[in-house]
């Protein structure tokens, strides 16, 4: 899990309606990309100005699929002309 604290209320809302969605958020921290389902979205109340607590748990990457092999009629093409 990753775990971060934002006072940006634009990120905020943003994570909240990714968790309320069940869709995947992306978050940058220092050099990397972080890409996962919403967990969390706490709010620390004691703070000034308000600050929230974000985890996130990351998924996977994708694997590559297999790119489609070319059309094998297309070379054969010049024999019609």
């Amino acid at each position: 899990m990753f775990t971060f604290e934002t006072a940006d209320q634009k990120e905020v809302r943003r994570f909240r309606i990714a968790q309320f969605n069940g869709r995947t958020a992306t978050v940058k921290s220092g050099g990397a990309t972080i890409t996962g389902h919403v967990r969390s979205v706490m709010e620390k109340e004691a703070s000034i100005p308000p600050r929230w607590t974000i985890t996130i748990v990351p998924t996977p990457p994708k694997a590559q699929a297999p790119l489609r092999p070319a059309s094998r009629a297309r070379p054969f093409a010049e024999d019609y002309f």
